[in-house]
């Protein structure tokens, strides 16, 4: 299967709502992970990543204008140990508290189900990192809009390929209600192991009137040193 370009997946979605993005870099010596969100309302859009001790956390720009914090304030970012674990909701804490205790990414996630937002039931997306390069990626979406029904599907990548990722996101584009993502994550060409230049690439490519933020971080394989890099359109950036 050929590699998709990445930057021209998001040019010609305006509204991929939330993506997960996991992979190598060309040389194969990084590990490569993102994660974007976007918005339509002010109160979507209303927000900022900050960095915390272990990830990263959604915060409200402007704390006066902010209507409504469920499903929009998380920790998208969280690591356990050498792994990182990467959401669009609060599940990051129902699966780094698994893993804590012992137990795996498709344990924690089917105690969860899509997020409860009718008429769209966003699908919820997770990413799990592991030290060695290797990860595992998942979605729990509603049956075609049915919420009486919840489909899960994971998908695991041993030994991923250098210059190679995969790319999960909520939507498949703008509409009422939104559609959710379908398929099998696509996979993608990773253009480049350096986290600033991925990061400008990524952020130029979302829709300038949707996007909100951006997490980018490179994990160098050998050392596990890592590089993080965040945008926020809030901050100007």
């Amino acid at each position: 299967m050929k590699n998709s370009d990445l930057f021209a997946l998001l040019r010609g979605n305006p509204y991929p709502g939330r993506g997960i993005l996991l992979g190598k870099s060309p040389d194969g010596g990084r590990a490569v992970a993102a994660y974007f969100i976007m918005g339509r309302s002010e109160n979507s859009r209303n927000r900022v990543f900050e960095l915390t001790e272990d990830g990263i956390r959604t915060k409200a720009f402007d704390e006066s204008k902010m209507t409504d914090p469920s499903l929009i304030i998380y920790h998208p970012v969280r690591a356990v140990g050498e792994d990182t674990v990467i959401t669009n909701g609060d599940q990051t804490d129902t699966v780094r508290d698994a893993l804590l205790e012992g137990k795996v990414f498709a344990q924690a996630l089917k105690t969860r189900t899509f997020e409860p937002d009718g008429p769209n039931y966003t699908p919820r997306i997770s990413g799990l990192l592991h030290r060695d390069g290797s990860y595992a990626l998942s979605i729990l979406k509603s049956a075609d809009g049915d919420p009486a029904s919840c489909r899960r599907f994971f998908f695991g990548y041993e030994a991923p390929l250098a210059g190679q990722g995969h790319f999960l996101h909520t939507y498949m584009g703008d509409g009422q209600p939104l559609s959710s993502f379908q398929g099998e994550p696509e996979q993608v060409a990773i253009p480049t192991g350096d986290a600033q230049a991925l990061a400008d690439g990524v952020w130029a490519a979302l829709n300038g009137e949707n996007k909100v933020s951006l997490f980018v971080r490179t994990i160098d394989l050998a050392t596990g040193e890592s590089v993080t890099i965040l945008k926020n359109k809030r901050q100007g950036d």
